[in-house]
């Protein structure tokens, strides 16, 4: 078999396709979570703890350029100016933003077994006893029942 062939075989096989579906799914959905992050929680978390900006959290590592216009205390323009800093407020937001995936990514695992179950008992359920099976029961209880 050819390496063309074989590499056919494996890219249209079902788990493969599930897969990348599954991925371009978590790439948008990553997305979603990340503006609910950014644009939902932590403004709450900024008012809550009396106006504390994640985003703008960093210390500066690096010397600043005597070319740079920027304000000194904007992570993002520092960043751009090319000066070394320890986002740290960044890495904060990101911690959030997985925790949320995860957890909605549990909620979700946890929904479809929930589905899953009724299949797997039925499955899982014995089969009802042959009538054969009965019979013979049948007949050696009422042996043991009778003897003589």
């Amino acid at each position: 078999m050819s390496i063309v062939q074989e590499f056919k075989e494996f890219a249209v096989k079902g788990n493969v396709m599930d897969l990348a579906v599954g991925v371009i799914i978590g790439g948008a959905f990553s997305s979603i979570v990340n503006s609910i992050v950014k644009d939902l929680i932590m403004p709450v978390i900024g008012v809550i703890t009396g106006g504390l900006d994640f985003s703008n959290m960093f210390v500066r590592l690096g010397h600043i350029p005597a070319s740079y216009k920027g304000n000194p205390e904007s992570y993002k323009d520092l960043q751009t100016a090319g000066v070394a800093v320890f986002g740290y407020g960044s890495f904060i937001t990101a911690v959030i933003n997985f925790v949320i995936l995860a957890f909605i990514i549990f909620l979700m695992v946890k929904f479809i077994n929930k589905l899953r179950k009724p299949e797997e008992a039925a499955a899982a359920a014995p089969a009802p006893t042959p009538e054969d099976v009965l019979l013979l029961r049948e007949i050696r209880d009422s042996l043991k029942n009778n003897p003589r």
